[in-house]
């Protein structure tokens, strides 16, 4: 087990500051940009994401411990001149989410298993320990303390073949990137699933966020008569940007991929499962292990096994870096009944080329559409009892003890609202909006008659504020405010 830490240690990195209701607490703000420096004192104060690339032969270069007695997986060693080192991992960071997915309360081996599951790359949502015992310490172990993209937010991997049109997108001017993509109406692009106004990221896996204009015109060329992108659409790309989150390949989702892996599930028959397991040199130069004698008419075969098949899962583990007797032996453990992840050939070229695991493309799970199309929020602009849609927000202060947002108060309906959020702030990167409905503060229910009182105290306290929030749109927002409420509404109010 790590040594415990002196939570003394944290006062110097916690700044607290003075309230002034005339002034309000729109002070500046820190801004997590891309090139922060992972060891400042602000930066380890708050969740941290850690884009890990492994490279050939190696690991992601840290390991990782589940302390005894308590919920959290802890970072125990992180190995010089690995990519982890260089992306600022250190030793006792807790593993809050892995790939938009929040682990901390999961168990031990399957949070191993999902970073194994996403090598080549994988995206790390961390906290320092000093922070992480304070924050549990005031909200308890069952809260979570990290952010995450909605439902159906997410980057997408496009596959786009070229037609009489041409890939059906081009690309915006300027001598280096970023660059975005306009379009062709019904053109390839469009078909494969590229929104519009999207921001292009990676083209056949490798980054063009720093290429020249040149460059991506070569890379696409050299491309022929296919591509696939890496995209994010103008919702992804403000999401992320508020919550701080890295536009990172390991959070796509598939559209229009030419292929995909497969599982196959395989019952043992009395001739055995009719396949030989062999361990060779795969495409990229690198051992594996590969399915090949597949005997017609035995359980494999039934299952849609194909000889040259490269494996990839037992029973959804990753066995990659596995040696031949040990993927055996997770084989043997099933039993009589197995599952298997699978790759043929074409899948392998293709996810070797986009440095993505092809088990992040087992499924597509998206955001199930609203019934027409039409917005639930704006059918009943009636007050519930209880707002519908809640969720949780986590806000750390910035340097000069700005949270970054404004509210206001009614008097009747929703009590307190969101009114203004200041961009790039700590609110808007945790996902405040305008319009948002304040439930709970800090654990206390909001709709009392001390609310403001309780809310001029909150600057005292220890970040991070916890915020319970209900989304409103702006047209059921007004809907709420009574005729007469207007002045009411302008004197409460108050900055965070």
């Amino acid at each position: 087990l790590l040594c415990p830490v002196d939570l003394q240690d944290t006062d110097s990195l916690t700044l607290k500051f003075k309230f002034n209701p005339k002034l309000g607490i729109d002070n500046p703000v820190l801004s997590l940009a891309e090139d922060h420096d992972p060891y400042d004192p602000w930066s380890l104060a708050r969740p941290r994401f850690c884009l890990l690339s492994k490279e050939e032969g190696k690991s992601f270069g840290f390991h990782l411990q589940q302390e005894l007695g308590r919920a959290g997986h802890v970072v125990c060693r992180v190995d010089p001149g690995t990519s982890a080192q260089r992306q600022g991992l250190r030793e006792g960071d807790r593993i809050l989410a892995v790939n938009n997915d929040v682990v901390e309360h999961e168990d031990y081996a399957v949070v191993v298993r999902r970073i194994r599951a996403s090598s080549p790359r994988v995206l790390l949502t961390v906290l320092a320990r000093h922070a992480h015992d304070v924050a549990r310490a005031q909200l308890g172990e069952d809260a979570h303390l990290c952010p995450t993209l909605g439902p159906g937010v997410r980057p997408r991997l496009c596959h786009i073949v070229k037609d009489e049109g041409g890939f059906g997108f081009s690309v915006t001017h300027g001598n280096q990137g970023p660059f975005w993509l306009v379009l062709s109406t019904g053109g390839a692009a469009e078909r494969a699933g590229v929104p519009p106004g999207a921001r292009l990221l990676e083209v056949n896996g490798v980054s063009v966020e720093k290429f020249t204009h040149n460059q991506l015109t070569r890379k696409l060329w050299q491309s022929g008569q296919q591509v696939t992108l890496l995209v994010a659409g103008p919702e992804v790309e403000e999401q992320c940007r508020q919550l701080g989150l890295p536009l990172a390949a390991p959070l796509a989702e598939g559209w229009a991929l030419p292929t995909k892996p497969r599982c196959l599930h395989l019952e043992k028959g009395p001739q055995g499962f009719g396949f030989l397991l062999r361990e060779e040199k795969g495409l990229d130069g690198r051992p594996g292990q590969f399915l090949w004698e597949v005997d017609p008419g035995l359980p494999a075969k039934k299952a849609g096994m194909q000889a040259g098949d490269r494996l990839v899962a037992v029973a959804g583990e990753s066995v990659e870096g596995l040696g031949h007797e040990e993927t055996v032996s997770r084989i043997q453990a099933q039993g009589s009944c197995v599952s298997l992840t699978v790759v043929d050939p074409e899948a392998d070229r293709f996810f070797s080329m986009v440095r993505l695991s092809p088990l992040l493309f087992l499924e597509n799970t998206e955001a199930p559409a609203s019934p027409q199309g039409k917005d639930p929020s704006l059918e009943d602009t009636s007050v519930p009892s209880v707002p519908l849609g809640s969720r949780q927000c986590f806000l750390y202060p910035g340097p000069g003890g700005s949270y970054g947002f404004r509210l206001s108060c009614v008097a009747s309906g929703p009590r307190l609202f969101i009114s203004q959020v200041t961009p790039g702030g700590s609110a808007a990167r945790a996902g405040l909006q305008v319009g948002d409905v304040i439930l709970e503060v800090n654990g206390y229910l909001v709709g009392g008659q001390n609310d403001l009182e309780r809310l001029q105290q909150l600057p005292e306290a220890e970040p991070p504020l916890c915020l319970k929030l209900a989304a409103r749109s702006l047209r059921g927002l007004e809907a709420w405010i009574p005729p007469g409420a207007a002045e009411v509404r302008k004197k409460k109010q108050m900055g965070l």
